[in-house]
């Protein structure tokens, strides 16, 4: 015996409210998903497609820009021509990555984001001296990292007027992954495949595969070391 049709099954209910229910998604909401998905596939492409042609663009203006890597605008930038940027990297919108009283004559990048490494967006990375991220890092939003701070000793001037100091080099190795809001300050090295949970403040270093969390940070655990990603 043949199944009924839909319209047979619609004859057998008698709530006028199934009927109206029953008739919106046959005639309005199938066309609305189908646009839906027509908006939503065009505005990803062209996303994809601007981020695309503006990251090539502006490769000419690093110190280096490796093959396949995307910055997603809008993003500001400072001191890009001591900015080193490997390949297949990505940095999300929202981001700032600056070099800071650095005279144009410095030798080699002050600022270096290695192959792979993943920036999910609205991160900071301000290099007064040296900022080094290994290859595929993964950065969550909200990653604050410098190597230096403000001063602030004089009480009679604003601190925005007393310049920075305390300038020393940060290194994030290879495959380290920075959970979101994240702060890195100045001398710190966190190591080959560490983890640095969600909120944590990183003053000292952090050993290699090893888990981080608090304020300050702290080691709360150690992972089997299975060596440095390629």
């Amino acid at each position: 015996m043949p199944a009924p049709s839909k319209f047979a099954e619609l004859r057998s209910v008698r709530s006028p409210l199934v009927r109206t229910s029953w008739f919106y998604h046959q005639t309005v909401s199938g066309p609305r998903r189908q646009i839906g998905r027509l908006s939503l596939g065009t505005y990803k492409f062209t996303r994809r497609a601007w981020s695309k042609t503006f990251s090539l663009l502006i490769t000419g203006a690093f110190y280096s820009f490796g093959e396949k890597s995307v910055i997603q605008s809008p993003v500001r930038i400072v001191g890009e021509d001591l900015i080193a940027i490997g390949a297949d990297v990505f940095i999300g919108a929202g981001s700032w990555l600056e070099v800071v009283d650095q005279p144009r004559t410095s030798e080699g990048p002050v600022l270096s984001i290695g192959d792979g490494t993943s920036i999910a967006g609205t991160c900071v990375l301000s290099a007064a001296c040296s900022i080094r991220l290994g290859r595929r890092v993964l950065l969550a939003r909200n990653v604050y990292i410098a190597d230096h701070s403000h001063a602030f000793e004089d009480p009679r001037r604003a601190v925005l007027d007393q310049g920075i100091t305390r300038k020393e080099a940060v290194e994030v190795c290879d495959g380290a992954w920075l959970g979101e809001n994240v702060f890195v300050g100045p001398g710190v090295r966190i190591g080959v495949g560490s983890v640095v949970g969600a909120n944590a403040v990183v003053l000292n270093d952090v050993p290699d595969h090893a888990v981080a969390v608090g304020v300050p940070a702290r080691v709360v655990r150690v992972l089997p070391e299975h060596g440095a990603p390629v």
